[in-house]
């Protein structure tokens, strides 16, 4: 009844304007950051476009780090609308104005700072949108579900001189300059030839899903926006789009793209030279969602080979003191290994000698006895360094710490390793050419049909 599938009708962009746009698109991404003429106001204006959980956190993280002003909010779901506005009061914030259209939000007031935390599927257009309307972006990842609206998306942060901060977290983590400090600046792990990143976890929603009737708080329409129409089978959960292949990029763009990224930021890793991945649906055969419950990525680099490898099924590998021990990193080289999760990082030097570490949440920063207890407050912490990196980027606009073109590369690299996984065969992204080198037909996968009257973003019209 449901005939859920993952749609491969995607349109090629045009190939020949491709090719004779490829200086200009070089010339876009060479535009030096500018100074603005006047100071910047004290507490922004804020819009936020997609108000979900995220969307509730990075608005009110904003409150608390600049006495932002939020003017606006913006969600087809009105109960998502309301729990927002209580939450924004509480805060000792004003009664903003509603939407349930981003193109009225955005016409309605001159926005400072615009969030976009939407799920997947409509993170381009509303991107682009509040760029071009004047707005500094905090935009939630992965920053696109197709690699070309990412390129679309840092095409225009570049030609509208934007501040934009990828909510890719993880890179402000205080542990990240320890462990560069001391073990990759002073050699210590040796050569590093292979990263490991891993996720096991998050299959609870495979079940059969049954269709229901669009309540009357969500303007599914809307909400569907430029993704394909299916039946209706959200419910009263505003994260359960997340299984489904046609408003998002599966486990590994929900999960990977932060472990990912935080490899790439460690190491200083860029464009891969290629991607391959396996997987699919191995054991959950009969559930509703689409997205693979099993996957292997490799993302191969001059003498580094980075992986993922995800599971939600049967038992993890992985001792596990809490969730976040399940959704790590191993790097790997000739003189030991070290192991990195968002609260801790242990190091296995080669030989004999004794393994040494660090958790955030120990009373003396000890590998033992952390308190779990004190995660939402680490976890909080986190956010909300990154939330003053970006406000400090803005007031002197460089790149912030999270800038749109590695939330591009992070995102585009876990998109590129699903179309490597349904073609079944390596592909090489070109970032210069816009398109995968010597295969049209992976090519034409780097843009999703849009359903009308949506139009794609071309990164070369922005």
């Amino acid at each position: 009844m449901l005939g859920i599938s993952y749609s491969t009708s995607i349109h090629p962009m045009n190939r020949r304007k491709f090719v004779s746009t490829m200086a200009t698109a070089t010339a876009v991404g060479a535009v030096a950051p500018q100074m603005f003429s006047s100071p910047l106001p004290s507490s922004p204006k804020v819009g936020v476009i997609g108000c979900g959980w995220l969307g509730k956190e990075l608005m009110l993280s904003l409150r608390k780090e600049a006495d932002a002003r939020v003017v606006s909010l913006c969600d087809p779901n009105s109960n998502m609308l309301n729990e927002a506005i209580n939450q924004l009061q509480e805060s000792g914030g004003p009664v903003p104005k509603t939407f349930g259209d981003f193109r009225d939000m955005l016409s309605s007031d001159k926005h400072d700072i615009v969030v976009v935390a939407t799920p997947d599927h409509w993170h381009a257009l509303p991107a682009i949108e509040a760029m071009k309307a004047g707005a500094d972006l905090y935009l939630e990842k992965p920053i696109s579900v197709d690699v070309m609206e990412g390129e679309a998306i840092l095409a225009a942060a570049r030609k509208y001189d934007r501040v934009v901060q990828v909510n890719l977290q993880a890179r402000s983590i205080v542990q990240n300059d320890i462990i560069r400090k001391k073990y990759l600046d002073t050699g210590r792990l040796g050569k590093i030839a292979k990263v490991q990143t891993l996720y096991y976890g998050g299959g609870w929603r495979r079940k059969k899903w049954v269709e229901t009737a669009v309540p009357e708080f969500l303007d599914f329409d809307t909400w569907t926006g430029p993704a394909p129409k299916l039946p209706y089978l959200i419910g009263d959960n505003s994260t359960n789009w997340r299984p489904f292949m046609e408003y998002g990029n599966g486990t590994i763009g929900d999960m990977a793209v932060h472990i990912f990224d935080r490899a790439r930021f460690l190491l200083d890793l860029g464009w891969p030279e290629a991607v391959y991945a396996t997987g699919g649906i191995y054991v959950h055969k009969d559930a509703t969602p689409n997205i693979a419950d099993t996957q292997k990525a490799i993302f191969q680099y001059p003498d580094i080979e980075v992986s993922w490898e995800f599971q939600d099924w049967g038992k993890s590998p992985i001792e596990a003191q809490h969730w976040t021990d399940q959704w790590g990193i191993w790097i790997h080289g000739s003189e030991g290994s070290l192991y990195i999760t968002h609260l801790k990082y242990i190091f296995y030097p080669k030989g004999k000698g004794e393994p040494e570490g660090s958790h955030s949440l120990s009373p003396n920063g000890a590998l033992e006895n952390p308190d779990f207890s004190k995660f939402n407050a680490e976890f909080d912490k986190i956010a909300h360094s990154h939330t003053r990196n970006f406000l400090e980027a803005r007031k002197t606009r460089i790149r912030p710490i999270s800038d749109v073109e590695q939330g591009h590369i992070s995102s585009a690299c876990c998109i590129l390793a699903n179309i490597s996984m349904q073609l079944g065969r390596s592909v090489a992204y070109d970032p210069i050419a816009k398109a995968v080198r010597g295969d049209q037909e992976a090519t034409e996968l780097l843009a999703r049909s849009y359903r009308r009257p949506w139009k794609h973003p071309d990164p070369f019209n922005v």
